[in-house]
Parts: structure tokens; sequence; C-alpha cells
């Protein structure tokens, strides 16, 4: 571990830096977006900096990329409303880092080799076609709730769909339109 610690640092320190930079405004939105808190945004921050620094010196890869995705979303407002706080979020946030760290060492990650990449991209997409249905209506000014609903059923009694139909409908064209 020491070797290529000492060998590598002058490249990994400004790699990792760079994906830092990446990665804090994509932290910063998830950090938001879970929590819906401005004052909780600092998780954001560090999640980046161990996303960004400590995991490119540590992993001892040539290659790797890290950082943020949009499904962590869901993720983490699960995790939020199952746990019941921050505080414990953070807790489950630290094992299961140490859950994985220990695992690498095992060399356990040949376990995804068993998963095919089509189901692993199916879900990614289907994250996203999500992402993208429930943005529209906030892209073409029909925006009845700020921070948008989660579920399919809303408490309108309307679903994703026909708010896709309504904003549509009654679109302003003041968010588009300043492009």
């Amino acid at each position: 571990m020491t070797n290529w610690l000492k060998e590598d640092w002058k490249y990994d320190l400004p790699s990792g830096f760079v994906v830092y930079l990446v990665a804090v405004p994509l932290c910063l939105g998830v950090a938001l977006a879970s929590t819906g808190r401005p004052d909780l945004m600092f998780s954001g921050i560090i999640a980046s900096c161990v996303g960004g620094i400590v995991v490119g010196a540590l992993s001892g890869s040539a290659l790797g990329v890290s950082g943020p995705a949009a499904g962590l979303v869901v993720i983490v407002l699960g995790a939020l409303k199952t746990l019941g706080s921050f505080e414990s979020f953070l807790l489950a946030v630290v094992l299961a880092g140490l859950i994985q760290i220990i695992a690498g060492l095992l060399k356990a990650g040949v376990v995804g080799y068993y998963f095919p990449s089509s189901v692993i991209k199916g879900m990614l997409a289907a994250i996203g076609l999500i992402l993208i249905m429930k943005e529209i209506p906030h892209a073409l000014g029909y925006d009845k709730d700020f921070m948008g609903d989660e579920a399919f059923d809303q408490p309108d009694k309307h679903n994703t769909l026909t708010e896709l139909w309504y904003a549509v409908r009654y679109s302003s064209m003041g968010v588009i339109g300043k492009f």
C-alpha cells in the first residue's frame, strides 16, 4: 500500500481534485434534492471530497471514475424516511463504506460479473426516463409544486403521465424562452 502511495500521489492528487470539482455541484444537488434542507448541503461537499480525493488515492487503480449519480436521490430519500434521522443515515453510510472497503480487500468485486449488463443498463435507463418525465412540467412552466411529487400517483389525483399532459396544455414558455 505504501509503495504505490509514494509513487503515484503526484498523479492521484490532481486527478482526484478534478473529480472533486466535477462532483461538487452534483453532490450538492443530491444533498438538497434528498433532504430538502439547505443546511445539510455541507454533506454534499464532504461526499465529493471522499469520492474524488480519498477514493482516487486509495483505489490503486490506473483508471477509475467515482462520483454521484442522480439515482442516488431516490435511494437517499428512501433511506432518510426509513431511518428517521439524518444522523442515523450518516451512520448507515459510514457502515456501508466500511463494508465496501472490507469487500474490496477480500476481492469480492468479482460478484459483479454475475449481474447481466443489460439489467444494469435497463435500471439506469428507467431512472433516466423517470427523471426526465418528472422535470418536463417544470421546464414547460407548469410548476404547481416546486419540489415535485416523487410518486407516480400524486396527492392531487394526477399521475406522472397526466402531469405531462397538463404541462403541455397549460405551458408557459417563460422557462424555456429564456434560452
